[in-house]
């Protein structure tokens, strides 16, 4: 997931534009293999042992290949074989940004040691980041001080980014920002994790954007926002919230949450602290709304039809 964040730090810090960013991922994307295909095209399982996986990992936090090993479809050895394969994502990214004319090649290297330099990252810190490590990356993300409440945070969001990648755009890219006073969704999703570590959890996005999340989870095409559409995203939001439920028990902390609701054209009132994160994804962009304080969170409707602000 580096080339994505890396990726957006490239964009934000004006090295390469967003058309440029795209195209780059797409073509990354074009030649980057997942391990199901691999797994299928290597005579280790089938195509419905693939899916089997897949399911699984809407009730579990883990990688395709830890199922895969638990479920008897692949060993270890053959799980290390193919992830050879998907190693140094950023040089990828790297060789189609070059490739493409978009930067040089010292360019990219400069900027590397520049994000490394900004993040105040160590050489170890900056190998396991490069390498997958979600919680690292997410860490850098959120601008969050006190660690009991970054702790959570960066759980809640590490597992956001990888259901986001796993179910819904493998390019996804994420930004973070606080978020306070009146908000706007044109279509809201919210959903309260409740227990001794709360949070207030929704999902907005414009028309076309929901109708793209709802069509590629429900896996048929979706052209208006129906009870259908509704569902659908509220279901992901739900998996999602239901999954880190089970990371946080197995942690010996017992949460539950309360139904998810939709909302047309809402109006979001923040009166504490709350965060504002940013989902880039190939047909535009949605934003998910985080506090750990869901009493300063309220939603009301609003007779105009506007997106998040």
């Amino acid at each position: 997931m580096f080339r994505q964040f890396f990726g957006q730090y490239l964009l934000n810090s004006g090295h390469i534009g967003s058309e440029q960013l795209r195209d780059a991922l797409e073509l990354m994307q074009s030649t980057h293999v997942k391990l199901g295909v691999l797994a299928v095209n290597e005579g280790y399982m089938t195509g419905t042992q693939v899916e089997e996986v897949h399911e699984k990992q809407k009730q579990v936090d883990k990688r395709f290949g830890e199922i895969a090993v638990e479920m008897g479809y692949l060993t270890e050895e053959q799980v290390e074989g193919m992830l050879s394969a998907q190693k140094q994502n950023h040089l990828l990214l790297a060789q189609a940004l070059v490739d493409n004319g978009y930067m040089t090649i010292d360019e990219f290297s400069v900027a590397l040691i520049t994000y490394k330099t900004e993040n105040g990252l160590s050489d170890e810190k900056f190998e396991a980041i490069k390498n997958g490590d979600i919680d690292l990356l997410v860490e850098n993300l959120v601008p969050i001080e006190e660690p009991e409440r970054k702790a959570a945070f960066v759980q809640y969001l590490s597992l956001f980014a990888k259901n986001i990648i796993r179910f819904i755009d493998a390019n996804a890219r994420l930004e973070a920002k606080p978020a306070a006073g009146q908000l706007k969704g044109q279509w809201y999703v919210e959903q309260e994790i409740t227990g001794v570590v709360p949070l207030y959890t929704a999902i907005s996005a414009d028309e076309k954007v929901f109708l793209k999340i709802a069509s590629i989870y429900a896996e048929e095409e979706l052209n208006q926002v129906d009870e259908l559409a509704c569902a659908s995203v509220g279901e992901f939001l739900n998996l999602h919230n239901g999954i880190f439920l089970v990371n946080m028990s197995n942690k010996g902390i017992e949460l539950g949450m309360d139904p998810q609701q939709v909302n047309p054209n809402a109006v979001i009132e923040l009166t504490g602290p709350a965060y504002l994160i940013t989902i880039h994804i190939q047909d535009g962009s949605f934003q998910l709304v985080l506090s750990d304080n869901p009493e300063t969170v309220s939603v009301h409707p609003n007779s105009a039809s506007s997106s998040l602000a």
